[in-house]
């Protein structure tokens, strides 16, 4: 059924119907965009309800829950900036940082501002200003007077309104736990490919833990690394199913958590990503195409077969594989407490390269750290790779640069961040670490 639903069927059921309740405009099944685009202004994705009212904009997906905010007022703070909630119950502000090198540094024409210090290269603080805090805090309030005025509206938008009362904060913030219950406490880092769809992903693990216990990492967990097992598996399939239920056809791209599926059996990864498409139907999302991101460690890409990578070439959607490399000098492999050889990190840089020259749908990339205090040889030997062996520029195979100091925001910092991006021959972008 699900694989059928993004066309006809769905859509004759689910018609677009727009009323109005007083002064207050409401659509409900309004049809956003089928796929991901890279634009400088607000271009939403999937089929959701719009509700505006003199104060806001609100849109709630079809499970009634809030999904995103933008304020109408004077003193909002530019009109195509907006709110964004998580399936995992965070806020993220989308601001343009005055359009002043955001694409240059992440790859997005929007920079995504946390609840939590962990993209602060940029700076600023929005959830914390006003009218921003006030939006989130009293939108409740907002559809209840919206409600009031719906005398004569018809029934369709006089039932959605009262799901969507419903569903109120702590009933999201229930619904978040919930997740983190089914796939075992929430996701503290995403692979900085999910920028490609807006970090909207299905999570699901495959093992837990990560093989390297790293001195400087600050978003992985204690725990040793595991393979769960197909039991496991299908148990957070059933559940996320049952948890997304209506809205299970705005998403079409899963994350293989936690921090090292590549280490998995290949038989493992490959029928997880196999039975999530068959399962959730991604292939039936509102949303074209699908995507499988994942993250892999040095150890677990180079012990990796050729076929392994051969046949996820030929699993539905793409595959995104995020790679820890973080330095190939050993003096910086050793101050950040990684336990790994600069040869080991250097080969692992080929295999990506050779990886993503042979295979269409799947792409490797890799992170790099970043820190003024570092050696000047860890920079030194990062263009070694990042330019020297590359030869021509590609447009496959980003680099990410992720910083050691989250909350210490410096222009001189970008600064050298865009010395490096002229030199490098692979696409170089700073990683916005998110949670989920």
């Amino acid at each position: 059924m699900l694989e059928s639903i993004k066309n006809d069927q769905y859509c004759i059921s689910h018609a677009p119907l727009t009323d109005r309740c007083g002064p207050h405009s409401i659509k409900l099944f309004k049809r956003g965009n089928s796929h991901y685009e890279k634009v400088s202004y607000p271009r939403h994705c999937g089929i959701y309800h719009e509700i505006e009212s003199s104060r806001a904009v609100m849109h709630f997906n079809l499970n009634h829950q809030l999904i995103r905010l933008t304020g109408k007022q004077r003193d909002w703070p530019h009109p195509q900036e907006w709110l964004k909630r998580t399936i995992g119950n965070d806020w993220i502000y989308y601001s343009t940082g005055g359009y002043t090198g955001v694409f240059e540094t992440t790859g997005e024409f929007y920079l995504p501002n946390l609840p939590y210090s962990t993209n602060n290269h940029l700076g600023g603080k929005p959830l914390s200003q006003e009218p921003i805090r006030s939006l989130i805090d009293n939108w409740p309030e907002e559809i209840k007077n919206i409600s009031g005025h719906c005398n004569g509206s018809s029934e369709r938008v006089a039932q959605t309104l009262e799901k969507i009362m419903a569903c109120t904060p702590a009933v999201l913030a229930e619904k978040g736990n919930t997740l983190h219950q089914v796939i075992d406490g929430p996701v503290t880092v995403l692979p900085p490919d999910t920028r490609h769809v807006d970090y909207q992903v299905i999570p699901l693990n495959v093992s837990v833990g990560c093989l390297y216990k790293c001195g400087f990492c600050r978003v992985k967990n204690n725990r040793g690394f595991a393979e769960l097992s197909v039991d496991q598996i299908d148990y957070q399939l059933v559940r996320i199913r049952e948890l997304l239920a209506a809205d299970l056809i705005n998403f079409n791209s899963i994350f293989l958590g936690q921090h090292d599926a590549l280490n998995c059996d290949p038989r493992l990864i490959c029928n997880a990503i196999e039975r999530a498409h068959h399962k959730l139907g991604l292939s039936g999302s509102y949303i074209d195409g699908s995507n499988t991101f994942l993250f892999g460690s040095v150890g677990s890409l180079l012990s990796a077969d050729t076929e392994l990578f051969d046949d996820l070439d030929l699993l539905p959607g793409r595959i995104f594989i995020n790679i820890g490399l973080e330095s190939a000098d050993q003096s910086t492999l050793d101050i950040l407490e990684k336990p790994l050889l600069a040869a080991d990190v250097t080969a692992a840089f080929s295999k990506i390269q050779s990886i993503n020259k042979r295979c269409s749908s799947v792409e490797v990339t890799a992170n790099f750290v970043t820190d003024p205090e570092l050696p000047d040889n860890h920079y030194r030997t990062m263009l070694e790779l990042i330019r020297d062996q590359v030869g021509s520029p590609r447009d496959k195979g980003c680099i990410y640069l992720s910083q050691l100091r989250f909350d210490d925001p410096s222009r001189a910092r970008l600064f050298d961040f865009y010395k490096l991006k002229r030199l490098s021959r692979l696409p170089l972008f700073m990683y916005t670490i998110q949670r989920l």
